[in-house]
């Protein structure tokens, strides 16, 4: 950075501490945010925002050392537009444009990409924190905060919140080409998979992308995309056309990079259905502008706080539904046996797969995947009509048993309903704890387990 980016962002973190100091300790202190990526939905709270809006931007992109520092709470989509003129991306950039990067490390991120470069934390080189105490640090794998660096990925905002991240960046070429697969079973799904992501090729071509698609039990896709440098005849999906209908409808398709990066945001991958943007009449008058995730995101949370869609389904005499939006990640030798579990006993479609594994040694005690081992992320966003007699949560419960039991994890961005001595089992609460005396002694931050399960 320069010496005006660094006197200006030193003085938006004074300005930043003395904000947090005044907001006193009278209740648990959260992020005024515009938007939101996350399925907890609470009632607004009043009064006690920090507003960050001062720490989203590029501060400055090294095009010879391919790295970049970046605000905590810069969008995505203005990241990928400031590296990409330089020919370079984040290693992973998470496939909705308002995810900030510093929320796609406290509260993790996947993509395409990830079978080879993991998650987005791993990229990351160095971060300055705001910890729950008041202070500002800097934290890298090896210095006197190196532990709050291991321990920050997946604490969701209960140990501080990043400022600024240092993070690594990779080169890109013009295009992407795209090649659809077609799968029997999922079976044959996860054993190409593990083939793929072995070699990082198929039938001789690089691979540099590969997520997947399941539309029924029998008819399931793995998309590989690679780089190209000659590519022509980009298809656009920004408009009318669907980029999830065309899986179904051809072999094999070129998007401009920056396209592809956003080839799920447009529809919301498929959720863009429930809200009517796919019928072709709404979608030729539904601005270009406001076909984007964030855009149904907010017309879902007004939903859930007005309760319109359990009060239509009263009005239509249908039964009570259960939202089921989640991702769980279960190593691929046990694919086949999750998702038959899943159409059996839930049965949403489509549903996203993305498969990943760490990127080296190091571990992330907070979600404890191991080094050796190939996960696929399993995503799906719907609701379930509830069967007589059945409650709430139910379904949502038994695919947390189910993912414990295949040697699994599930992100923690949506409704969760471990008992407190399981989550702390399942994702190494003796370690938030201690990290949490240590920089918010004062309980100034959400704690993890209230603000993970319990939503407040």
């Amino acid at each position: 950075m320069g010496s005006g980016e660094v006197a200006a962002y030193d003085e938006a973190v004074g300005a930043l501490r003395d904000q947090y100091d005044a907001l006193g300790s009278d209740g648990p202190v959260r992020l005024a945010k515009r938007t939101s990526n996350l399925f907890r939905f609470r009632e607004p709270s009043a009064g006690r925002g920090l507003d960050v809006g001062a720490f989203s931007s590029v501060l400055a992109v090294d095009q010879d050392g391919r790295t970049a520092n970046v605000g905590g709470m810069t969008s995505y989509e203005d990241l990928v537009d400031a590296t990409l003129p330089h020919g370079l991306m984040p290693l992973v950039v998470p496939q909705l444009k308002t995810i900030t990067l510093g929320g796609a490390v406290a509260g993790l991120g996947i993509e395409s990409s990830s079978f080879r470069n993991g998650l987005p934390h791993e990229s990351v080189l160095e971060m300055e924190i705001l910890t729950g105490d008041g202070q500002v640090v800097l934290a890298t794998p090896d210095n006197e905060h190196s532990e709050l660096f291991h321990g920050f990925p997946n604490s969701y905002g209960t140990l501080g919140y990043a400022l600024r991240l240092r993070i690594e960046l990779q080169p890109v070429r013009p295009a992407v080409e795209l090649r659809h697969l077609r799968f029997a079973d999922a079976a044959a799904c996860a054993t190409a998979i593990e083939r793929i992501c072995q070699t990082h090729s198929h039938e001789g071509r690089a691979v540099d992308f590969i997520d997947g698609t399941v539309f029924t039990p029998d008819e399931c896709y793995l998309t590989l995309g690679g780089f190209s440098d000659t590519a022509t005849g980009y298809r656009d999906y920004t408009g009318n056309q669907i980029y999830y209908r065309s899986i179904q409808q051809r072999t094999s398709d070129t998007l401009s990079v920056r396209d592809y990066l956003w080839r799920w945001d447009t529809d919301w991958f498929w959720c863009s259905r429930a809200l009517g943007a796919q019928h072709p009449v709404l979608r030729r008058l539904w601005p270009k502008r406001y076909l984007r995730s964030d855009v149904y995101r907010r017309i879902v949370a007004l939903d859930r706080r007005f309760r319109l869609s359990d009060r239509l389904q009263a009005l239509r005499k249908l039964p009570e539904q259960e939202p089921v939006i989640q991702d769980v990640e279960v190593p691929v030798e046990r694919l086949a046996e999750f998702l038959d579990f899943f159409h059996t006993e839930v049965g949403i479609t489509p549903i996203w797969l993305c498969p990943l594994r760490l990127r080296g040694e190091r571990t992330w005690p907070l979600y404890p995947l191991k080094p050796d081992q190939l996960y696929v992320n399993v995503g799906f966003w719907s609701a379930v009509d509830l069967r007589p007699g059945e409650r709430q949560s139910s379904r949502n419960a038994e695919i947390e048993r189910v993912v414990s039991e295949l040697a699994g994890h599930k992100s923690l961005y949506s409704t969760s309903y471990y008992s407190e001595a399981e989550f702390e089992r399942l994702y190494n609460g003796g370690v938030q704890q201690k990290l949490k005396r240590r920089y918010d002694p004062g309980g100034r931050l959400p704690g993890w387990y209230d603000k993970c399960v319990r939503g407040r």
